[in-house]
């Protein structure tokens, strides 16, 4: 039986999973879109969307947790100064995960996680 289960393992032991999820979700902060399995995706946005959501009230308090989490002080600061101001006025769903299909070598189900509303151009070549 699955009852109160509800973490996705992803095929890694509790520390690795968890320095798998702040590096997706720092890299998601820094380029605003990544390529990844569905899986993961699934798994980093919830993530990416509290980090995003302690973003939008800056106290120090807010800044230390999230210091916590990401890595790097470039991050932290882009969170407070750019994302959220961006995200003041939505109430949630600030990343979207577009499917493309399997991908090629193990055949797992690949997508993009991406910020919504982001004012980065990316060009049509990057997956």
């Amino acid at each position: 039986m699955r009852h109160r289960k509800k973490i996705a393992k992803l095929g890694r032991k509790p520390e690795a999973r968890r320095r798998m999820l702040r590096n997706l979700v720092t890299s998601l902060i820094m380029e605003e879109r990544i390529t990844t399995s569905q899986a993961r995706a699934k798994a980093a946005r919830s993530a990416a969307e509290k980090i995003i959501t302690k973003g939008r009230k800056d106290s120090v308090h807010a800044r230390r947790q999230v210091a916590k989490y990401v890595y790097g002080s470039k991050v932290v600061q882009k969170v407070f100064n750019e994302l959220g101001p961006r995200y003041a006025d939505r109430n949630g769903g600030y990343t979207r995960i577009l499917k493309l299909g399997p991908r090629r070598g193990d055949a797992a189900e690949a997508c993009i996680l991406e910020l919504v509303d982001s004012p980065v151009e990316f060009s049509s070549d990057s997956k």
